[in-house]
């Protein structure tokens, strides 16, 4: 068996010992998961708050479905591939940590000489991109989506907050979702379980992926007319 072979068996390995293991005890492990998922969340609607107070409106108003227009198919498809793809950068951030903290170095202990010493640095080099990655998306979408907030609000002639809280019942669900595999990663970091990550991966999207479904339908049916409510 060579070594490819050898850390794809490791690691498949690794991923069923970790899904057998919570599959015996799930609240200990989904608890952490969602009370870290929720407080990133928080944060982010916490910053794009403060961004909406701070940012200047834009003079070009926004379309929102629900809100302007009677949703369809188009628009619940549209929500769902915008967060698809957040979902998906976020589950990728798990698979990077599993294959930079787990497989790379024991690929790397399987080696020598040159092909050791570079397997033996893509790990620590993965990781740091990964952080980097997801800290550039994180601050990107608090500044866009609060660019859009500001804007939001001075069409509805609400506050910051106030238009905030007519989004909590699809904006928390939803971010919390999209933020399970990121809080996954953090989580086995920290204890330096990186062989688990692929495992977390599995659960954390398909978790995710039912929440999304309904965050949507949330988003296009509910929170406009909260909004409308609550701007009289």
């Amino acid at each position: 068996m060579n070594v490819n072979d050898l850390v794809l068996v490791q690691g498949m390995d690794d991923t069923k010992r970790a899904l057998r293991r919570w599959n015996s005890a799930p609240g200990q492990v989904l608890v952490p998961w969602l009370a870290l998922s929720v407080a990133i969340a928080c944060g982010l609607l916490f910053s794009v708050y403060t961004v909406a107070k701070i940012a200047r409106p834009d003079v070009t108003p926004l379309w929102v479905p629900g809100l302007y227009s009677e949703p369809d198919w188009g628009d619940y498809g549209h929500v769902l591939l915008r967060n698809g793809l957040v979902l998906a950068l976020h589950a990728l951030a798990c698979v990077a940590g599993f294959m930079a903290g787990s497989s790379l170095p024991l690929s790397a202990s399987k080696r020598s000489g040159l092909s050791r010493w570079v397997h033996a640095k893509a790990g620590p080099a993965a990781i740091a991109f990964v952080v980097a990655a997801t800290t550039f998306s994180l601050t990107t979408q608090a500044y866009i989506i609060g660019h859009d907030a500001s804007t939001l609000a001075n069409q509805a002639g609400v506050g910051a907050g106030t238009l905030i809280v007519s989004l909590l019942p699809h904006a928390l669900l939803e971010l919390t979702a999209l933020f399970l595999p990121l809080a996954a990663w953090l989580i086995a970091s920290r204890r330096n379980r990186w062989d688990e990550l692929l495992a977390a991966t599995f659960v954390t999207v398909a978790i995710a992926v039912p929440v999304l479904l309904g965050a949507a339908a949330i988003e296009l049916h509910v929170s406009p007319d909260l909004l409308r409510a609550l701007a009289g």
